[in-house]
């Protein structure tokens, strides 16, 4: 009897620790947790492995996203520091747990760290516009918003131009700058921080360009030493020493456009051109214009080896040009009148009697004739003038009676030299019958 008691006494005692010990498959030993919780960017993130009723933990192991994170032989807690939105993951832990009279490794269920944005990044503002125009006003705003589970906190700003602190932290999300000029071009950004927190966060950069307006632009003409003939080549430079960029440059012959170029960073620009002939003489002139004003240059006059630019004829001197080819003409008129006269001269005899009167009233010249006159004026060479009325037409032919000239005027036109006729036979003579009717008047060939 007492043996049998004996052979069943250590069954029975393993048969009880078995009952005590648990199963490791299905009972949850471990677990994690992470505080505070909701958690915010600049929270003291902490992590605590943990097991069931408070068992002893020894070998912890942090990890998150799958990964291992860190390892303490008894600590099992860990600090994280300040959370930052790269914080956010899935964590989990394992141990070893004691449970007398063993232990064993086990892991908890994984934990999700939400950290929420305690305000977004900031932006900034150029108001009313980022490309001002010089002289304005110009306003920076740099804009974000607390979380309103935390809208308790005061938000500190600074503004920050091309490495330089404009302003530093204070409660003012804008800066003002009055009567901006080109200097104040540049990038601008701004910065954000809770008061007393370790968040700070930076806006993107911001251009600024303040539009300043072109100067008068000065032209300089390159063509050699000596002024240029066809086939020469000539350089325009144009440039306006102040003024927003881009500038267009724009070259003009009189007013006429013969190229343009445009200068993103501003500066000087040129125009190569050849010379192709005398119309590309002329006043030069370029223009430089950007997004505020336009400009243009001072004229320079571009003249050509062996040519002269005529300006266009104004009423002062328009007859300047043909008047030599008016007295041309004359001078040819003249002479053939000469070479006309002289050949008149000899067509016949002096008249012997008047020819008859137009018929009443006054009489004016109508014709005239050239006689040599032979006998004892042999040498003198006359002119007759016939007269008629001017009357004549509107009188009946009863009025006319049959009357007739009496006013013929005989004048001298040239003598003989004395080599050709004594001084004895040269007769001058002028003689006028005229008579009283009326006025007329007597025009001497």
């Amino acid at each position: 009897m007492n043996v049998a008691i004996f052979r069943t006494g250590p069954m029975l005692l393993w048969t009880a620790v078995l009952l005590f010990v648990p199963c490791v498959g299905k009972t949850v030993w471990l677990y994690l947790q992470a505080w505070p919780n909701p958690v915010f960017e600049g929270d003291a993130l902490t992590l605590r492995c943990q097991g069931l009723k408070n068992t002893p933990l020894s070998q912890v192991k942090f990890y998150r996203d799958g990964k291992f994170l860190h390892f303490s032989k008894e600590n099992q807690t860990l600090s994280m520091g300040a959370a930052t939105v790269q914080s956010r993951g899935q964590y989990s832990c394992s141990g070893q747990v004691m449970y007398i009279p063993q232990s064993f490794t086990q892991t908890s269920e994984t934990a999700m760290v939400q950290v929420q944005e305690l305000f977004p990044p900031p932006v900034l503002n150029a108001v009313p516009s980022p490309e001002p125009r010089e002289g304005s006003l110009v306003t920076l705003r740099c804009q974000t918003k607390l979380n309103p589970l935390r809208s308790a906190l005061r938000l500190l700003f600074s503004f920050h131009k091309d490495g330089h602190t404009l302003q530093d932290r204070g409660p003012h999300p804008e800066l003002c700058i009055p009567g901006v000029n080109e200097r104040d071009s540049g990038l601008y950004w701004c910065e954000v921080a809770p008061e007393g927190g370790q968040v700070q966060k930076q806006s993107p950069q911001l251009e600024v360009r303040v539009q300043a307006p072109v100067s008068r632009p000065v032209l300089t003409l390159h063509h050699g030493p000596a002024d240029p003939a066809v086939g020469d080549m000539v350089q325009l430079l144009c440039e306006a020493q102040r003024g927003s960029p881009p500038i267009l440059y724009s070259f003009y012959l009189d007013e006429k456009i013969v190229g343009n170029h445009s200068a993103p960073s501003g500066g000087t620009t040129s125009l190569l051109f050849p010379v192709k002939s005398e119309q590309d003489a002329g006043n030069y002139s370029c223009e430089a214009e950007n997004n505020v004003s336009r400009e243009r240059s001072e004229p320079k006059k571009l003249s050509l080896k062996g040519s002269q630019v005529l300006s266009t004829p104004t009423s002062s001197n328009w007859l300047v040009p043909w008047l030599p080819v008016s007295l041309l003409g004359l001078m040819v008129i003249a002479a053939t009148l000469l070479v006309y006269l002289r050949s008149w001269r000899k067509a016949g005899p002096l008249p012997s009697q008047i020819p008859p009167t137009a018929p009443g009233g006054e009489q004016c010249p109508l014709y005239a004739n050239v006689h040599h006159q032979k006998g004892k004026d042999e040498g003198v060479v006359y002119s007759v003038v016939h007269r008629t009325s001017k009357r004549s037409e509107a009188r009946p032919a009863e009025f006319t009676g049959g009357r007739k000239d009496s006013s013929i005027i005989y004048a001298e036109v040239r003598c003989l030299q004395p080599s050709e006729v004594s001084s004895k036979e040269v007769n001058m003579r002028s003689r006028t019958l005229q008579e009283p009717l009326g006025d007329c008047e007597e025009v001497l060939c």
